[in-house]
């Protein structure tokens, strides 16, 4: 993440590995402060096993796309709302140049940059594959029950 500001959006995607019993690194890395240090972290990610790079910026949310610019591997980007409603962060990770992808979740989506990173993970893994069976059954689940208890609602009007 961009700085520790953007932790309350991240820690979804903390607490999403930490169900699945993924193990995930945590770094605030600035592109505009610690721009050394954001060369190191992406050029050598892969050499340390990391599979999937998930990143998280607001503002001018350069952070995911100088990562990409500088790894082989996937870089998923969570545009944080913290001016311009997030869109100017979503802006700026969609419009990446040609050659540098950042696939990009919806503004503050970090949970869904987790899922997103698991299923990347899961191809070639049956054992990952079946967590995210499990988790994406356990989604249907929650609406199961919800509709049942939404049966126990009485109202006038309602048949």
């Amino acid at each position: 993440m961009g700085s520790t500001s953007d932790l309350p959006v991240m820690e979804a995607a903390a607490k999403f590995f930490e169900q699945m019993e993924i193990p995930f690194e945590i770094n605030a890395l600035s592109a505009h402060r610690t721009p050394k240090e954001v060369e190191e972290f992406a050029v050598n990610a892969h050499k340390r096993g990391i599979k999937v790079i998930i990143a998280g910026a607001g503002m001018a949310a350069h952070l995911p796309g100088v990562i990409a610019a500088m790894t082989p591997l996937p870089v998923i980007g969570v545009p944080i709302k913290s001016s311009l409603e997030g869109m100017d962060a979503a802006l700026a990770m969609i419009q990446m140049p040609p050659g540098i992808p950042v696939a990009t979740v919806a503004i503050n989506g970090a949970l869904n940059a987790a899922v997103l990173a698991l299923q990347i993970m899961s191809v070639g893994d049956a054992e990952l594959q079946q967590k995210v069976i499990g988790y994406k059954e356990s989604l249907k689940d929650k609406i199961v029950k919800a509709n049942q208890e939404l049966k126990k609602l009485e109202y006038r009007y309602k048949v």
